[in-house]
């Protein structure tokens, strides 16, 4: 190699590397072992031609024939220290050699103008899945998937991407599922194959049952060790197969782009987890194929219902001297059309928690949340309606929708039709397309009861039954009722709530009053502690994606059992600079289950928590905290941090029988 017009570039000092040793340095991107062997100094490729182990991180050793050789950390190959060639090598084998030069102590190696990128198999599919509209990605960069995180820079570059780096993938499973189950559309997940990709198992479990699009990155070792027992070599494909829709591994014969684009579309049409596999050498294999476009390859969502399920419907309806609607989470796209609807018949209407602010409990006809986590007010108007119309909510064991003789259940899944037990009236279809077709055809019964008065009685009821709770004070710490009081008065009409699990979530469904068009995210379905500070991060990540949700506020909200979870995430929001204001209800010990134990007539054990002041932690990362021990600092501290324009977290030390 001649070394006329070489770009000479600094690698280090000769102080750097005493005689004897080896060491990885990179110029520009290009990876070298610097050598200094026997007075003399080298610079070779850094990757054994094996398995591209590093040799800078190896050794000089004498072999059997007393001669020096830098042996491979990985498998043992030997390599001359100034050549780079093997035992018994030719001139033309071994590493490539790269002109280097010392000046005044300091270290150059000389390399060519760099190259052109030359596209590969993970630029095709990263395009691919940019055109189908993925804006984030969430991950961790690691050893096995390096060439398909260099096509996610690149799209990151031309701002086409925004990537997340977390500090543990649990947390961008999380984040991701949030993304999915506020937007509609899926975020990305970004792992290194074994302990990376089975990290994401509980985040994916959770998108799963709760229907959030999500789509799964996975690295993977080699295609030649695959099945034997190689390092983190693990059968993701069947790891994955339960909890996705779609898994598949990315091999060199795959037709990429359409790989990419089934993916994609399994994800947004199933509501769904899809999952790719990349095999650490696929993802660099040189493609000029185009990116695939998701033009002509969706139709039209809208599914109106048929003629006699409207007439069986409206028959039902306007025979109803009690009507009462049920909002669950499937319906809120259409809450528009729901509240027109009611208003028109004068019919309540609960959600389930899921879909907790889909209706405000400022509407006049909004009755709160039914079920565990719900108000008496909600409870009594079930009881005492005489048909029941649920949109979009699936009936489980934990909603708490009374199993009624007339039910009209609306759900654009035929499976959740009458899932758990038969309903009088099932109505496939579109619920806007319902709401639309059965507004000209029902009226309000003259027998109907004036439930708009009961609704103000009680509401009245209830407001006054939780003034009187804080009276409830044992001297151990704040009650959840003052903290969601004072939250719900000062957080903007359009907050995104991100909930975690526990008696921090029962609070808070029983007594933060939403309003405007406030939003609700938990783990539904799965029950996951550790997902509320997450999940914030992935409604964060989409208030940056989406036009509607740009001015919107995020609150995340936790026990400090399932802040515990991830809390070096907390780095994340700060690097970030995510607007995240986390609440966090500090009683050291995980609440919920010490009160599970006593019900069930268990001693209480191994439920206590050894914690350190979160607000200093949320300091020592450069974020703000505010730590409150006396319900009088409620109101500051939490507008405070509310104002902050970054992450902040409230510490508020709380009575865990305080509920």
């Amino acid at each position: 190699m001649t070394t006329e017009n070489l770009d000479w570039i600094s690698v280090g000092h000769i102080s750097d590397l005493p005689e004897g040793r080896v060491k990885t340095v990179t110029a520009r991107t290009t990876s070298i072992c610097l050598v200094h062997f026997d007075g003399q100094w080298a610079a070779m490729n850094n990757h054994c031609p094996h398995q591209k182990g590093p040799l800078g991180e190896g050794s000089i050793e004498k072999g059997i024939d007393d001669k020096c050789w830098i042996r491979c950390p990985w498998h043992g190959w030997d390599f001359d220290p100034l050549t780079g060639r093997p035992p018994g090598g030719h001139e033309d084998t071994g590493q490539e050699i790269y002109p280097l030069d010392i000046r005044n102590g300091e270290i150059f190696v000389g390399l060519e103008a760099e190259p052109p990128h030359v596209r590969d198999v993970s630029d095709v599919m990263v395009e691919t899945m940019t055109n189908w509209g993925v804006r984030t990605v969430f991950g961790m960069v690691g050893h096995s998937n390096l060439g398909l995180a260099d096509a996610i820079r690149r799209q990151v570059g031309e701002k086409k991407l925004k990537y997340y780096g977390v500090r543990h993938e649990g947390a961008a499973a999380f984040a991701a599922s949030a993304y999915g189950k506020l937007t509609g559309k899926p975020a990305a997940c970004l792992t290194i194959a074994g302990p990376g990709a089975t990290n994401l198992l509980t985040g994916m479990w959770d998108a799963k049952v709760d229907r959030a699009p999500v789509l799964a990155l996975t690295g993977q070792v080699q295609t030649q060790v695959f099945g034997p027992g190689a390092f983190q070599d693990i059968d993701l494909k069947s790891a994955f197969q339960a909890v996705s829709t779609f898994s598949q591994p990315v091999l060199n014969s795959s037709n990429h782009a359409e790989l990419m684009s089934l993916a994609c579309k399994n994800a947004i049409v199933e509501q769904n987890v899809a999952h790719l596999i990349f095999p650490d050498d696929v993802q660099t294999v040189p493609s000029d194929k185009p990116a695939a476009e998701p033009v002509g390859r969706m139709g039209g969502t809208r599914v109106t219902p048929s003629q006699s399920d409207m007439k069986a419907a409206a028959d039902l309806l306007n025979s109803a001297k009690r009507p009462m609607f049920v909002v669950g989470h499937g319906a809120y796209d259409a809450r528009a059309q729901i509240i027109a609807l009611a208003e028109k018949i004068g019919a309540p209407v609960v959600t389930t928690f899921k879909a907790k602010g889909l209706v405000p409990d400022s509407h006049p006809l909004g009755a709160g949340v039914i079920g565990r986590s719900g108000t008496p007010i909600a409870s009594w108007f079930m009881n005492e309606a005489d048909v029941l119309v649920a949109f979009g909510a699936s009936f489980s064991n934990h909603t708490g929708i009374a199993l009624k003789e007339n039910i009209i259940q609306v759900d654009y899944d035929r499976m959740q039709l009458g899932k758990f037990h038969a309903v009088k009236v099932p109505v496939w279809g579109d619920i806007g397309a319902f709401c639309d077709a059965a507004s000209p055809l029902i009226s309000v019964n003259s027998e109907a009861v004036d439930q708009r008065s009961e609704l103000a009685e009680r509401w009245a009821i209830w407001r006054d039954e939780k003034q009187r709770r804080l009276a409830e004070d044992h001297g151990r710490g704040i009650h959840s009722f003052a903290i969601f009081d004072i939250l719900g008065r000062l957080v903007p009409d359009n907050t995104i709530f991100a909930v975690d699990v526990g008696n921090n979530t029962y609070s808070f469904g029983r007594y933060l009053e939403t309003k405007g068009s406030q939003r609700v995210l938990m783990s539904g379905y799965l029950g996951s502690i550790g997902y509320g500070f997450p999940a914030g991060l992935g409604a964060w990540a989409a208030t940056q994606d989406v036009a509607a949700l740009r001015d919107c506020k995020v609150v995340s909200i936790s026990g400090d059992g399932g802040f515990g979870q991830y809390p070096m995430d907390f780095t994340t929001a700060v690097k970030y600079g995510m607007d995240v204001t986390h609440i966090l209800l500090h009683n050291g010990e995980l609440g919920k289950i010490s009160k599970e134990q006593r019900s069930g007539e268990w001693p209480v054990w191994e439920t206590d928590l050894i914690n350190p002041s979160f607000a200093a932690f949320a300091r020592l990362c450069g974020g703000h905290g505010h730590k409150v021990t006396d319900a009088t600092e409620l109101e500051e501290a939490i507008q405070a941090a509310l104002d902050v324009n970054g992450p902040a977290i409230v510490e508020i030390m709380t009575d865990a029988e305080l509920v």
